[in-house]
């Protein structure tokens, strides 16, 4: 029999990958659900090739417009909504066996717990989840006792790494170090989004090119490696690999090292946990290591990347310290993007409101939102200025 899936953020880079491998075995899956933001005629191809039964668009007028374009080709049997209530529909429709959580920021947080409650089968590409609300997310993942499998590529090397089970000594979280990493310092402060969204491994959203080049990206990847692997700080490190060849590894304590090796494309994680705990064809070209470039590493630069550091920072802190590190930083990566904020910026509004902020760790959702709230209000004054002169003048 067919799995169901549900895909949240269909229309986003995990998304279509998602669906690219689900194309190569139409024997073992079924697009059951769909959720997007606003890319209509994207959306509307995805559901001509795979006719799900329910799609759910952010706004109720891309829903609208979404309908009738549905309509006009004789798809009105695919239902579509909007809304956040409706996001949690899809992520806990009956047919849904399996959800792959790829909303990109904190908007991926209350679909895939509703995925969770509902006891499918999650695959992981959301951070944020846990970056915001780790202790509770994992809490339920293990009340339900749900399959929750990783797909971050750094994330999903570990895993397949820790096939050796105790002993583990670290983990090294692989990072390209993005477009900027042997740029001047000095000249950061002219980065624009275009430059910062060029990533050259990776082809991603605008929100985690941007990430990826501050290198928020990594230090999030961390806090969330934390949970997935219950690890501190302090058996977790970053190694810049500008050939994204090896995705991550694992050092163990009798000195071996286990890597995760292939090409950069996003299609072999999915896979992998798609058909775990086997293994099937992704539509990934074999790696070819003796035509391929050299591998090299290197320790990050935390001058260049402070962002890394912040993040790393808030794990040691604890608390509620990543909810306000992931709302600030959403605040700020837009604000760069709109062109209202200089990329140099980024990391000091993150660290400003990391300072205004320090609450205790939330015992529940509605707390969760809350510091996510006011980390975001606290974030806008840094960008606006306002906080600045409210301290000059007190």
């Amino acid at each position: 029999m067919t799995r169901g899936i549900c895909i949240l953020g269909a229309t986003g880079s995990i998304g279509r990958s998602t669906l690219d491998v689900v194309a190569l075995h139409p024997d073992r899956f079924r697009i059951v659900a769909l959720t997007g933001n606003h890319r209509v005629a994207e959306m509307q191809e995805i559901c001509r090739l795979h006719h799900p039964q329910l799609v759910v668009m952010a706004a109720p007028e891309a829903a609208q417009r979404l309908r009738m374009a549905l309509r006009d080709e004789g798809l009105k049997d695919i239902q579509v909504e909007s809304g956040p209530e409706a996001l949690a529909e899809a992520a806990g429709m009956s047919g849904v066996d399996e959800v792959m959580a790829a909303i990109v920021g904190a908007a991926g947080l209350l679909p895939t717990l509703a995925a969770v409650e509902s006891g499918k089968r999650v695959y992981l590409a959301n951070k944020e989840c846990l970056v915001m609300a780790g202790k509770l997310f994992m809490e339920r993942v293990h009340q339900r006792q749900i399959t929750l499998l990783p797909i971050d590529s750094e994330h999903n090397a570990v895993f397949q790494c820790l096939a050796e089970g105790k002993g583990v000594r670290r983990i090294m979280l692989t990072a390209s170090g993005g477009p900027f990493r042997t740029w001047p310092v000095e000249r950061l402060a002219a980065v624009t989004p275009d430059q910062a969204c060029a990533h050259p491994n990776w082809v991603m959203g605008r929100k985690i090119s941007v990430d990826s080049a501050t290198m928020m990206n990594k230090g999030l990847e961390v806090i969330e490696a934390h949970w997935l692997f219950d690890l501190p700080a302090a058996q977790i490190d970053v190694l810049i690999h500008p050939q994204s060849i090896i995705h991550s590894m694992v050092e163990y304590v009798d000195g071996s090292v286990l890597a995760q090796l292939g090409n950069p494309d996003m299609r072999t994680p999915i896979a992998h946990a798609l058909a775990y705990p086997e293994r099937m064809e992704s539509g990934v070209s074999s790696l070819d290591l003796a035509r391929g470039p050299d591998l090299r590493f290197e320790e990050p630069d935390l001058q260049r990347f402070p962002c890394l550091a912040l993040a790393f920072n808030a794990l040691r802190a604890g608390g509620a310290a990543a909810t306000v590190l992931n709302a600030a930083n959403e605040v700020a990566v837009q604000a760069f993007l709109d062109g209202a904020l200089s990329f140099s910026r980024i990391a000091a509004v993150v660290e400003e409101t990391l300072t205004d902020l320090q609450p205790a760790a939330p015992d529940h959702l509605d707390g969760v939102l809350e510091i996510d709230r006011l980390a975001r209000a606290s974030a806008v004054r840094h960008l606006s200025g306002q906080e600045s002169s409210r301290r000059r003048s007190s």
